[in-house]
């Protein structure tokens, strides 16, 4: 089964193919590296920048008004927030223009804590993504979500956010992507690149076939009757193994991953908290401002009188940075003990 970084280059493969995408660049994207995490090795459009994300914002959106169909990455996301008044430009340009200009380009990052990347590489991005209009935003969490989403951004025409939970990078998927082979590790035989001299290495590309998931429809990843748990990227698995070990005490949840955050599919959430009269919101943010608190606003505002038990909220800490160490690491973003005490909680409030 491919990883999600697979399923990335499987993706971005069939899009410069098929769908038009004409540069594919960032830091270290094109040879010999391939993208820090590998998610670019071996695509025929991908070219090195600078150590500039202004200068790689800036040149995503040349290209889209140009004609052209980039995918520019920022290496982490930590490193994103220099550009935001160029992303707030590229949000508002076809809304400014009345409709005139479009800008399809799509800005993929890593975000999130999870491999020990301290206070310079562990930062989550979502809230302050859904704070800059024009912008749709997206967060997967399995390698076939990834590759569905990927093409539905690159079919986009104006700007796509496609945050990727770095944690997540090197986890299978239960699903293979079609066209991927069944044996196990005969992708990686396929389009890893080896180690050492590259400079001959040619990827071996699978038939690939197109897989669009819209961009705004949540995934329902387990039935339940009694609490919803709503959650996006690197504590969605959290998620679903917290709701599995609470049913053995009698918890039925439901968990429901968001995977667009804008536009998001509030129909799926409104339809399963009418259901189970509690919802519990997680994501590894920081709790100030948080995405989750707006979704619990909305909650508020619309189901007051469907709820059995006050919404809940389990983000990050209010805190500058993620530590070095694991305990601090821990300590600074939810874990699956955190979730299943959020849900019992809440599952256990009368009504």
């Amino acid at each position: 089964m491919a990883n999600i970084a697979q399923a990335v280059r499987l993706a971005l493969h069939y899009a410069e193919e098929h769908l038009g995408v004409t540069d594919i660049f960032g830091e270290d994207v094109g040879p010999p590296l391939g993208g820090v995490f590998t998610c670019t090795q071996g695509l025929k459009t991908t070219w090195n920048s600078p150590l500039d994300e202004r200068g790689i914002i800036g040149m995503a959106m040349g290209i889209a008004m140009a004609g052209g169909r980039p995918v520019a990455e920022i290496q982490f996301c930590d490193y994103v927030y220099n550009t935001i008044d160029l992303l707030k430009l590229a949000g508002n340009t076809y809304w400014s223009s009345n409709g005139q200009w479009n800008l399809p380009m799509v800005v993929m990052t890593p975000v999130g804590s999870g491999i020990r990347g301290s206070i310079y590489h562990s930062h989550s991005f979502d809230a302050t993504a859904t704070h800059i209009p024009g912008w749709k935003i997206v967060m997967p969490s399995t390698p076939l979500d990834t590759y569905g989403l990927l093409l539905a951004a690159c079919r986009e025409t104006n700007p796509v956010m496609f945050l990727i939970p770095k944690a997540l990078m090197r986890v299978k998927g239960d699903e293979l992507i079609p066209g991927e082979p069944v044996e196990d590790k005969a992708l990686s035989k396929l389009i890893d690149a080896p180690l050492g001299d590259r400079s001959k290495w040619v990827p071996q590309w699978p038939t690939l076939d197109e897989v669009i998931i819209p961009i705004g429809k949540a995934k329902t990843v387990r039935t339940g009757s009694q609490v919803t748990v709503v959650s996006y990227g690197r504590t969605l698995p959290m998620c679903a193994k917290a709701a599995e070990a609470l049913a053995a005490e009698g918890v039925d949840a439901e968990v429901i991953d968001l995977r667009s955050l804008w536009p998001y599919d509030w129909d799926a959430l409104k339809a399963s908290i009418e259901k189970t009269g509690r919802v519990v919101f997680v994501n590894e943010d920081t709790e100030v401002t948080n995405f989750g608190e707006h979704l619990m606003r909305r909650t508020t505002d619309e189901l007051f009188y469907k709820l059995l038990a006050p919404p809940k909220l389990v983000a990050g800490k209010f805190v500058p940075g993620i530590g070095l160490a694991d305990p601090l690491e821990a300590a600074s973003v939810p874990q699956q003990h955190d979730i299943e005490a959020a849900i019992r909680s809440t599952a256990a409030m009368a009504p």
